[in-house]
């Protein structure tokens, strides 16, 4: 069987087609010098390309190129079925000059007055088809093998620049997925130390004058118990629940992380003039929101509580890892108040234990 031969294209193509290819980023920029180009190898007045929506059963056009009396409408979609493009591909028919003899039923085609239409589908790296580029004239015209020769190259080099904007649209959305990832905490969802800093070191970097930055280290006391007794499974959904808690008593512009394996930190947003008298508040609501009863899948927790500490960031701080270390600070001091509670005897008559929460700045 004998091989075509497929004709030489005329170095100021070949010049204009290296140039298109060399700057296209995008396949706009891409698709839009192409057509320019195919216009000129098929003398045709109208080149565009189409894209397939296969579930809707639809094709749009993308990009349009008109000029004199034809044209061919950017953003126009058609029933798929009824396009001259489904009927090109369904019959291999990919040329045609008398469109009325061959497909005179289709509506579309008689409604703009197309009269020669030629089409080459464009196909993904796995077969995919993308949609077609195709060129229209409302007269009859020859199509010379040059032409048919480009019209086939230049559906190919769209198809490989559609390859390339999905595999690079993959690699960002893997890359965002990875750094998500690095900076969440995989057991409750919440951000993480790194992500902490971050957020820390930006608000202290640009929080507006008058404002200041608070800072509660939660530790929740006895948390290895849990663990020994009922498994790391039931663990891990105390700490989701303790999370879930967490979220729901967060204003607008607070923030929420988990910062080790019993630890939380929430960031919090206040007029200085009050901002003490805030932290100490939420140093209460957070140990109130932590305690009292979980009901988790495999156990019924009666849990009686975290250390809070709460540190307010000075005017000018601008070193988040050591406004935390302030935090966890003062939560090591209810710890250590707490323990001591907890060992002095009690008297006779029941009393209700009073914390008062230090608040460092």
């Amino acid at each position: 069987m004998s091989q075509v031969t497929r004709p030489p294209l005329p170095s100021n193509l070949l010049g204009a087609l290296a140039a298109t290819i060399a700057h296209a980023h995008t396949l706009e920029a891409m698709a839009r010098p192409l057509l320019e180009l195919l216009q000129t190898v098929t003398g045709m007045e109208s080149t565009y390309l189409t894209r397939l929506d296969e579930p809707a059963g639809v094709l749009h056009v993308l990009y349009a190129r008109n000029t004199h009396r034809l044209t061919i409408p950017e953003g126009l979609s058609t029933p798929w079925a009824d396009t001259l493009s489904k009927r090109a591909l369904d019959q291999r028919r990919f040329y045609a000059d008398d469109i009325a003899n061959y497909w005179g039923e289709c509506e579309i085609a008689r409604s703009l007055g197309v009269v020669t239409y030629a089409n080459a589908p464009v196909r993904e790296k796995g077969g995919e088809l993308f949609g077609t580029l195709c060129a229209a004239s409302n007269e009859r015209r020859p199509l010379s093998d040059l032409a048919t020769h480009a019209l086939a190259l230049f559906a190919q080099l769209i198809g490989q620049q559609v390859d390339r904007e999905r595999l690079v649209a993959a690699l960002q959305q893997a890359n965002s997925t990875l750094a998500a990832m690095a900076l969440t905490d995989a057991v409750t969802q919440l951000p993480n130390r790194r992500a902490l800093l971050d957020e820390m070191q930006r608000r202290l970097a640009s929080h507006p004058e008058g404002e200041a930055l608070i800072v509660a280290f939660i530790d929740l006391d006895d948390f290895k118990p849990i663990n020994d007794r009922y498994g790391h499974e039931v663990g891990d959904q105390f700490l989701q629940t303790v999370a879930k808690r967490l979220r729901r008593m967060l204003r607008a512009g607070d923030m929420a992380a988990r910062v080790g394996s019993d630890e939380f930190v929430i960031l919090a947003r206040q007029q200085r003039a009050s901002a003490n008298q805030a932290a100490a508040a939420l140093a209460q609501r957070l140990e109130g929101a932590v305690r009292g009863r979980f009901k988790l899948d495999a156990a019924l927790i009666d849990y009686e509580g975290a250390s809070v500490g709460v540190a307010v960031a000075e005017p000018g701080c601008a070193n988040a890892q050591a406004l935390l270390n302030k935090a966890d600070a003062a939560m090591h001091a209810i710890k250590h108040a707490r323990k001591q509670h907890a060992a002095t005897p009690m008297p006779a008559r029941r009393t209700i234990a009073r914390y008062e929460w230090p608040v460092i700045d």
